[in-house]
Parts: structure tokens; C-alpha cells; sequence
């Protein structure tokens, strides 16, 4: 509709003129068409629904939420109800926890004053075990000393008397394990001391005895099947003849034989072979007590038996004065070595370490006075 049909009619005829004179003077309207209207009229029914739709959809969706807000907070308030019954359960058990805590605090405090006056008794047991074992330490170094002494003595006795530079570097090593035992550092030097007597002992005669002396009891049991030197005898051969004769009747009355300058006494092949039986004997003692000199001397004479009395194209005499040469080459002069110094530096720490007792002992004598 139209503002000219919704506006009132107005009074347009002049003052005086009657209403109903100027309406009929009036040309009559144009006919009105009701399309316009019904559009119109259309519009706002679409309008109207639209609006409708959109306030139940909103409706409908807020409903929808308030549904779904609902059931988040009944969720939301089971949760709560469920940490709650959670919390307090945690609550007794904290509660619990604590009283037992404090149950096991009374019961360590307990055991930690035990344990202090246990840790008291270890300590005091310590104590007495470590001036025990200070006593029985001090009594066994005293006997590894005394035996290190009597090994250094007996190995300077072994070297001078017998020469055994072998033995008495056995004595000494056996002097230092000894000495290695004692638990005072202030015998290190005494223990340096040994070591280098050792070494000179070991150095003095490297070579070792038992070939030698193998050598000399091989000669020993190869001697009584050595030849002797063969001796001038009677011809066999018979004669007939006057000269011959002659021989025969003065041979019954005279005999010249050829001793080769040996002396009588030693003629006999039983005393040949037993003088230089005993020359061998001599030179394995000498051996034995590492004498080189005396060795070499009746190596010398067994040497010149061989030579004197026995067969020198034998081939076994010829292989024994050449295991008698062999020998003497082998026998060379010891290397004289000094000993007694460890010994001596031994019996001076020992000496020193005898006057600390009293000296320790007076000190705390000296503290009790107060």
C-alpha cells in the first residue's frame, strides 16, 4: 500500500463549499492494482518465518547446550565427588603415614643412640686391638730382625770360610724377604744395602758349579778303564842260535827294565791309577768348596799322572787330559766382594730403635703427673 491511500482524504473545497459537492466535482481514481500488496504482504510472512525458524533454532541449540552443560557438570560434579571420597581417603592415609612416621622417627632416634654407643664400644675395641696387635707386631718384627741378622751372618761365614759366593747369595736373598716383612720404613736402606751385597755376590762367580763338578766324577769313573804306559818286556821270538843262548842264561840272572823315570812306588798300575784318583778327588772338593786355586792345582796333577804313567796315544786318555784342560780353563779367579756392611747398619738401627720404647714410654708417664 501506497502513503497516499494510507494518508486520510483531506478537505480540499473551499470554505463554504460543501464536502459532498467537491466529491462529486472530483475526477474519480485511477484503479489500484493489488500485486504490490500481496508481494508485499509475502515479504513479511518470509520475513516472519525466517525470524520464527531462527529463534527455535536458537532455542533448539540452547537447549541443546544446556543439556549437554548438564551432563559436563553432573560428570564434573561426580568427578569432585569421586576426589573428595579420594582426598580424604588420602587424607586418612596421610594421616596414617604420618603417625607411623613418626613412629619410625622415635624408633631410629632409638636405634641411632644405640648405634652411637655400639660405634662407642667398636672404637674402644679398636683401640685395644690395635695396641694388641702394636704388641704382637713389635715382638714379630723383633724375630724377622733377629733372623735377618743371623741370614747375614751366616752368609758372610758361608763366603769367608768356603768361598760359596752361591750360598751366601741364597742367605742374603732369604735376608731380604725377611726384612721386606717388617713393617718399619726406617730399614729401607738396610734393605738396599743387602741388595747390592747380593748383586756383587751374584756377579763375583757366574758360573755355575754343577757341569764342573759333573765333569770331574765322569773322569773319576773313566779312570779305571784308562791304559797305562806299555812296558819293555822279553822278546818271544825263540832262537837257536849262541847269542841267543847267551840272553837266555844271563835274562834268568839279570833283568834290566824301563821305568821312564816314574818312581818306584808308584810303579804299580793300581797306585799309578789311585794317585790320580786322589787328584781328581781333591780337585771335586775343591769344587765343592769353591776353591779355585787348590782345584786348579790338582787338575795340574792329575794332569801330569795322565801324562807320566798312562798311554798317550789312547784316545781315551787323550779325551780326559782334554776335559782336564777344559776345566782348568773354566776355573777363572773369583771376584772379591766385601761383606758386613748391611750387617753392621742392621745392628746400628737396631741399636737406635732399642732406646725409642723408653723414650715413648716416658711421655706419657710425663702427661699423667697433671
Amino acid at each position: 500500500m501506497s502513503q497516499d491511500d494510507l494518508t486520510p482524504e483531506r478537505n480540499t473545497a473551499p470554505d463554504g463549499v460543501p464536502s459532498d459537492t467537491v466529491r462529486a466535482t472530483r475526477p474519480p481514481a485511477p484503479a489500484r492494482s493489488n500485486g504490490g500488496t500481496l508481494a508485499l504482504a509475502l515479504l513479511l510472512a518470509l520475513i516472519a518465518v525466517v525470524g520464527t525458524g531462527y529463534v527455535a533454532w536458537r532455542q533448539w541449540q540452547l537447549m541443546h547446550i544446556d543439556a549437554r552443560t548438564l551432563r559436563t557438570t553432573a560428570s564434573l560434579e561426580e568427578r569432585v565427588n569421586t576426589l573428595e571420597h579420594s582426598v580424604s581417603g588420602a587424607t586418612g592415609q596421610n594421616n596414617l603415614l604420618m603417625q607411623r612416621l613418626n613412629d619410625a622417627d622415635q624408633v631410629n632416634r632409638t636405634l641411632r643412640d644405640e648405634l652411637l654407643s655400639q660405634d662407642q664400644r667398636v672404637r674402644d675395641l679398636e683401640e685395644a686391638v690395635g695396641r694388641l696387635s702394636e704388641k704382637t707386631l713389635s715382638g714379630q718384627d723383633a724375630m724377622r730382625l733377629d733372623e735377618t741378622e743371623a741370614l747375614l751372618r751366616m752368609g758372610t761365614e758361608r763366603y769367608t770360610l768356603f768361598h760359596d759366593a752361591q750360598g751366601a747369595a741364597q742367605a742374603y736373598a732369604l735376608a731380604e724377604q725377611t726384612l721386606a716383612a717388617v713393617n718399619d720404613n726406617a730399614f729401607n736402606g738396610v734393605r738396599q744395602s743387602i741388595d747390592a751385597e747380593h748383586d756383587a755376590l751374584l756377579k763375583s762367580q757366574p758360573s755355575d758349579r754343577e757341569p764342573l763338578l759333573d765333569t770331574v766324577v765322569q773322569l773319576r769313573n773313566d779312570l779305571p778303564n784308562l791304559p797305562l804306559k806299555p812296558l819293555d818286556e822279553p822278546a818271544t821270538t825263540e832262537s837257536n842260535g849262541m847269542w841267543a843262548r847267551i840272553r837266555h842264561a844271563l835274562f834268568s840272572v839279570i833283568q834290566i827294565q824301563r821305568d821312564n823315570g816314574a818312581p818306584i812306588d808308584i810303579a804299580d798300575a793300581r797306585i799309578a791309577r789311585d794317585m790320580v784318583a786322589l787328584d781328581l778327588a781333591q780337585a771335586q772338593a775343591a769344587l765343592i768348596a769353591w776353591d779355585n786355586d787348590a782345584c786348579s792345582a790338582a787338575l795340574k796333577r792329575a794332569d801330569a799322572g795322565l801324562a807320566a804313567q798312562f798311554d798317550l796315544q789312547s784316545p781315551a786318555v787323550q779325551q780326559a787330559r782334554e776335559r782336564i784342560a777344559k776345566l782348568g780353563d773354566q776355573l777363572k779367579p773369583a771376584i772379591p766382594v766385601t761383606l758386613g756392611a748391611a750387617l753392621s747398619e742392621l745392628r746400628n738401627l737396631r741399636a737406635v730403635h732399642a732406646l725409642k720404647p723408653s723414650a715413648d714410654t716416658s711421655a706419657p708417664a710425663g702427661e699423667t703427673k697433671p
